[in-house]
C-alpha cells in the first residue's frame, strides 16, 4: 500500500460513512478471529464461524477496496484542469 493510498483511506474514514462502517466490521471480525485463533482446538461450530468470518472479512475488504478505487477516480477527475 502506497502513502498515498494510506492518506486516502484514513481521509475516507473520516468521511464516508459507508467506508468507516465497513472497516468497524472489519476489525470486529478480526478481535473474533484473533480470539478463535488464540483456542488451542475449534469446535466443528467454531471452526466453521472461522472460515465464514475470513470469508466476509474479504467481502468487506473487496467492497472498501470498490470505494477507494471510487474516491480516487473521482478526486482524479476534480484535480485535472478542464
Amino acid at each position: 500500500m502506497t502513502v498515498h493510498g494510506q492518506d486516502h483511506r484514513a481521509m475516507l474514514l473520516q468521511t464516508d460513512d459507508e467506508y468507516r462502517q465497513l472497516a468497524a466490521r472489519h476489525k470486529e471480525l478480526e478481535q473474533r478471529l484473533a480470539e478463535l485463533a488464540s483456542k488451542a482446538h475449534l469446535s466443528e461450530p467454531e471452526h466453521i464461524e472461522q472460515v465464514t468470518i475470513k470469508k466476509r472479512k474479504l467481502q468487506l475488504k473487496d467492497r472498501m477496496e470498490d470505494i477507494v478505487r471510487r474516491s480516487s477516480r473521482e478526486a482524479d477527475r476534480t484535480a485535472r484542469p478542464s
